[in-house]
């Protein structure tokens, strides 16, 4: 019984030094060009100076989110911005050619997504609750959870290998209440990087200075100067941490940080792929407080 305790041990003692001293390699997978970033865009800069590995996938060209704009000539720009976005934040961002506005769960997409997963060798995935006023990003994240459980099995989409680990799988906020509100049952503070996330968002111009202003009718609004408008785009992007993030943000960290957190991103647990200890989110998110 002792020798097998001892053995039990130093199989943990092995695995968290393995894990502490291994790159982490984190999958956010949006809807559109724009999705990851705003979801996830403060983490994946403090993982990416951290030295991990973080890929921003969209699931979609977004050939058809603007007003005066389409098609092929959007889908082009809209690649270009997300490259650049990728640069400013330090991650790698790939663009599949899908339809925007026509994104469906089909089997190709689910293979698709197996083998960014599988080809990233991922730690972890993020993506859109199922819950959310977008189709795509409805679809997207059915997509992602059909894929969860098969990144592991070999004789699916068998080119790429399977891994063999499940990822942790998790989704990303929202403010959506039905069916289930959203659970932090992470949460990042991103205050200090704030800055550097509404940064990398910028690049996404024909979006956050064109698109979504005229959707909301304050075109007018938005500045003509870089400066200007990386400080429009930061309050406007801005929310306050719920009082159930900032609970959460006391379990990660500490009362204080939790008191002072002005920018948060906060991530749910997914049923579906690994099922974390406290201790492994502490090792996948080295970010956290101690």
């Amino acid at each position: 019984m002792r020798t097998t305790i001892i053995l039990l041990l130093s199989f943990f003692f092995v695995f968290a030094t393995h894990a502490q001293n291994t790159k982490i390699n984190v999958v956010v997978i949006g809807a559109h060009p724009d999705d990851a970033d705003v979801d996830v865009g403060g983490t994946a800069y403090q993982f990416a100076q951290m030295g991990h590995n973080v890929l921003f996938v969209s699931l979609t060209n977004g050939d058809a989110g603007h007003f005066n704009k389409g098609g092929g000539a959007l889908a082009k720009i809209r690649i270009k911005e997300a490259e650049e976005a990728g640069k400013r934040i330090g991650v790698t961002y790939k663009v599949l050619d899908n339809h925007d506005a026509e994104l469906m769960p089909t089997l190709k997409l689910r293979h698709d997504i197996i083998r960014i997963i599988r080809n990233w060798n991922a730690d972890v995935v993020i993506t859109h609750r199922p819950y959310d006023y977008h189709p795509d990003h409805r679809n997207t994240a059915i997509a992602v959870q059909d894929a969860a459980f098969l990144v592991t099995v070999p004789n699916v989409a068998p080119d790429v290998p399977a891994l063999k680990m499940n990822p942790v799988f998790l989704y990303s906020h929202d403010n959506f209440q039905k069916p289930n509100p959203f659970q932090p049952d992470i949460a990042v503070d991103i205050s200090a990087v704030y800055d550097k996330k509404v940064y990398g968002m910028a690049a996404h111009e024909s979006q956050f200075f064109e698109w979504l202003p005229w959707l909301n009718g304050i075109l007018d609004d938005v500045p003509g100067n870089e400066q200007d408008r990386l400080e429009w785009l930061g309050k406007m992007r801005l929310n306050a941490p719920s009082p159930a993030m900032r609970k959460s943000l006391e379990k990660w960290y500490d009362t204080e940080t939790a008191e002072k957190a002005t920018a948060v991103e906060a991530f749910e647990i997914c049923q579906f792929g690994r099922h974390p200890s406290d201790e492994d989110i502490r090792i996948l998110f080295p970010m956290l407080g101690k």
